[in-house]
């Protein structure tokens, strides 16, 4: 309801730029043009966690960029999803496997966006879940450039996770090892599938993208082996590839500063 309602009143009410505050517009050019106008780029955490896929950044977090997604996650201003979505999008065309020529890895198939969850806690407050939200948005805007994608929920919450905020890398990847899971019903569209692609709106110590990937390493080796649970020890604990018929990489619409000033081959 809440969400429903902060639709309506962004169609009736004057907006301000989610990112500089200027009214009679819900993003003004200089701050669209902070989110989506640089070129995306690859982006790494330093230290960088183990089983990070390759993650591709559409800006760094910072000055508008961080308003706008502050303002779409915790102030829900839904319209900015739109937006994000699209800076969201170029992030993925820029990852590998050739999204930019119109298909995707493994025959050609769909790219499936597979978003990392909120807590349950945080999208009760706030009344909606942003990374699906951009999301849907980011596989819209791939379609209409000509690059086949869907969304695939896949990943949901086994435990109870602490707020990540005031925790450290290290603290982070503890407090979310074995916290994401694939539903059984998942396992094995994400097995059929081309390039998968984890999407989030923001990376900090990249924890979250490692634990997702993590979780869908296990969830594919699992469904090839006809396991019922999709667990798989061996794939867990070793950092083997997919199967080939997978990719697996991430996208994401902003990440911290530094993270693009990481240059190794």
């Amino acid at each position: 309801m809440r969400g429903w309602l902060q639709d309506l009143g962004d169609l009736v009410l004057p907006a301000e730029c989610g990112g500089c505050g200027r009214p009679r517009t819900a993003l003004c050019a200089r701050c669209g043009d902070a989110l989506c106008g640089g070129a995306p780029g690859r982006v790494r955490p330093s230290p960088e966690p183990r089983g990070l896929p390759v993650v591709h950044a559409a800006a760094p977090y910072r000055d508008a960029v961080r308003a706008v997604l502050l303002a779409h996650k915790e102030r829900g201003a839904l319209g900015l999803a739109e937006p994000l979505g699209v800076a969201l999008a170029g992030a993925v065309r820029a990852g590998p496997s050739g999204a930019g020529d119109g298909g995707g890895a493994g025959g050609g198939g769909p790219v499936v966006l597979v978003p990392v969850p909120s807590a349950r806690k945080a999208v009760r407050a706030r009344g909606h879940d942003p990374a699906r939200r951009i999301a849907y948005a980011a596989a819209a805007e791939l379609r209409r450039a000509g690059v086949p994608a869907r969304v695939l929920a896949a990943l949901r919450q086994r435990r109870v996770v602490a707020d990540q905020a005031g925790l450290n890398s290290r603290r982070r990847l503890a407090n979310l090892a074995g916290a994401l899971e694939v539903p059984a019903g998942a396992r094995g569209l994400l097995a059929a599938s081309g390039r998968i692609v984890l999407v989030d709106d923001v990376m900090t110590t990249g924890a979250s993208l490692a634990e997702a990937a993590r979780a869908i390493r296990a969830a594919v080796a699992g469904a090839a082996l006809g396991e019922s649970d999709g667990i798989t020890p061996g794939w867990v604990e070793t950092a083997r590839e997919l199967p080939p018929r997978n990719l697996i990489s991430a996208a994401v619409v902003a990440s911290s500063p530094g993270s693009f000033e990481i240059n190794r081959n």
